[in-house]
């Protein structure tokens, strides 16, 4: 019984050091933001650019895709992310031209296709913006775990956008990766960006 409890002992020892060196394996993937990796959401989308063409996440297979909602009349958060994406783009030198940054309207209302164009293009001509119908953006948002909701103003066409600020980071393989949250600053997202355009 004891050689047998020894055994047990043993093997529970060299498991539990397993464990540790799994740990400390210089492939384990360690990201400062949210790591959703295998999340059952936010995995397509299906809308239409600028140009008036259909988009998809396959259509940027090879990069690592950054995807956030927001709409251009918002005041600060969206400009703020979206200048943040300039700068991570640039931060990351000749590896900028491997993220791509998507930008989803939700607030098509007000967000027409010669809108949105000029508005994404305004922070870097490589950004795309995307649209679809009212009924399309709900269906996407919810796909996403978006929330948003319209805030009435002092004018029928015054009013803002409540919708969830954070943003979603796709692997060059298309694998939703993680949940960005908003005002952290470029320093949290460029290590987790390059370990990923690294294949991490």
């Amino acid at each position: 019984m004891s050689g047998s409890s020894g055994h047990v002992r043993r093997s529970l020892i060299a498991f539990g050091l397993a464990l540790v060196l799994a740990a400390c394996s210089p492939d384990r993937v360690a990201f400062r933001n949210t790591d959703i990796t295998g999340a059952s959401y936010a995995s397509d989308f299906s809308l239409t650019d600028a140009a008036g063409k259909a988009r998809t996440l396959a259509d940027f297979r090879g990069k690592v895709v950054s995807v956030f909602f927001g709409y251009t009349s918002c005041p600060d958060v969206c400009p703020i992310t979206l200048a943040e994406m300039r700068e991570l783009k640039t931060a990351l030198g000749a590896d900028g031209d491997r993220l791509q940054v998507v930008f989803i309207t939700v607030d098509p209302e007000r967000d027409s296709a010669q809108v949105l164009g000029p508005y994404a293009a305004a922070f870097d001509p490589s950004f795309v913006a995307l649209r679809g119908s009212p009924a399309e953006i709900a269906a996407t948002a919810k796909a996403f775990k978006v929330v948003y909701e319209k805030v009435p103003g002092s004018t029928p066409d015054s009013y803002t956008m409540n919708h969830t600020a954070g943003s979603y980071v796709f692997d060059p393989q298309g694998r939703v990766r993680l949940f960005v949250r908003h005002g952290q600053g470029l320093e949290p997202l460029i290590g987790d960006i390059r370990q990923l355009l690294a294949g991490r």
